[in-house]
């Protein structure tokens, strides 16, 4: 299942030349998977009250082509795959067809008060199973 959500780029989002800065792309992608969540029935307060937080553990990212100022741009979230702490993620950016970024991004479930990792809850690493791609 893709998860997709649409943004529009900004004045803030840009340098002087109206071309996307290279660091707000992964805070578009973070918003990505932050809908996923809500998508799935989640709010990232509520999870933190839980003690589940969710952190980037590693990140890959191919820039292939500006997005600019006013550009409507479609945020793509996909699970890559699934461990007991951990997803990766495969997000993308595009305007219209044309991709912008395609990126891999490593998540680790951890305890927000310790910092350290722990498993998902099972009711969500399940919910996260079952979008897998085949």
């Amino acid at each position: 299942m893709n998860s997709e959500f649409a943004l529009r780029v900004y004045y803030e989002d840009t340098d002087t030349a109206g071309i996307v800065y290279y660091a707000n792309y992964f805070r578009f992608i973070e918003r990505g998977r932050t809908e996923l969540l809500r998508e799935l029935g989640h709010d990232q307060n509520e999870l933190m009250k839980e003690g589940i937080a969710f952190a980037v553990r590693s990140a890959n990212a191919e820039f292939l082509k500006p997005a600019k100022l006013d550009d409507l741009l479609t945020v793509e979230t996909t699970v890559e795959s699934l461990g007991r702490a951990q997803i990766v993620f495969s997000q993308r950016i595009r305007r219209n067809e044309e991709l912008l970024l395609d990126a891999k991004i490593r998540v680790a479930c951890i305890d927000p008060a310790r910092g350290r990792p722990i498993p998902m809850p099972r009711a969500l690493h399940d919910q996260f199973a079952a979008l897998l791609e085949p």
